[in-house]
């Protein structure tokens, strides 16, 4: 079958105005939640796009550890390529796909970093081999070859044994949003698309857009 040819017809469900909560974190717990409950697979991952001081794009896949209404927010590597570009541009947008439900979460916003007891909560919550490797690797840096990525993490478990310390470039980021899409697949290319915008007074705004 051509690559043109495939395609899906989407007819699990449908969204309105009616159905959503006033508050998009809100709606975005109710959404979670399902997607939980269907076992949607990796129902936490999302795509993190970033862009640099260049103006160009980049997107990787990142897991949210923590939603309120501050925002949405996952840890990484300051240091690393995603770190950069947050440093020249303070701006991302989030994508969860939850093809189970036949649903999408788009959410765009202005980043910035959680505090540092933030950081040690989580990091010191993690896997200890996690945060092993998070001392071992200078993440988005190249490397020779697989070998020497596994030396530097014996260094590290040779150093500090089973506890490693939250390297001062490894932390939190949290987007807080100023636009939340909620897109549930319909039949014919027909989606229907509810999206939420901040107002300059903080509050938040209700609208439809055309599939």
């Amino acid at each position: 079958m051509s690559i043109a040819h495939l395609r899906k017809d989407y007819q699990q469900a449908s969204l309105t105005e009616s159905d959503v909560a006033a508050d998009p974190i809100e709606q975005f717990g109710i959404w979670f939640d399902q997607a939980l409950k269907a076992d949607a697979a990796e129902a936490n991952a999302m795509s993190l796009s970033t862009v640099n001081d260049d103006g160009r794009p980049t997107s990787r896949i990142v897991l949210i550890k923590e939603f309120d209404q501050r925002g949405f927010c996952w840890f990484t590597n300051y240091d690393s390529a995603k770190g950069k570009d947050l440093a020249a541009n303070p701006y991302a947008a989030l994508l969860f796909f939850w093809s189970a439900l036949e649903r999408q979460v788009r959410i765009e916003g202005r980043i910035e970093k959680v505090s540092s007891e933030e950081n040690d909560a989580y990091f010191y919550s993690r896997p200890l081999g996690s945060r092993q490797s998070a001392n071992a690797s200078a993440q988005s840096q190249t490397i020779a070859n697989r070998d020497l990525l596994e030396q530097q993490l014996a260094s590290v478990v040779g150093t500090f044994g089973d506890q490693p310390p939250r390297p001062e470039h490894w932390g939190g980021y949290r987007l807080v949003p100023e636009k939340i899409e909620f897109w549930q697949g319909r039949s014919s290319r027909l989606h229907d698309r509810i999206v939420y915008t901040r107002n300059a007074d903080g509050r938040w705004s209700i609208g439809r857009l055309q599939p």
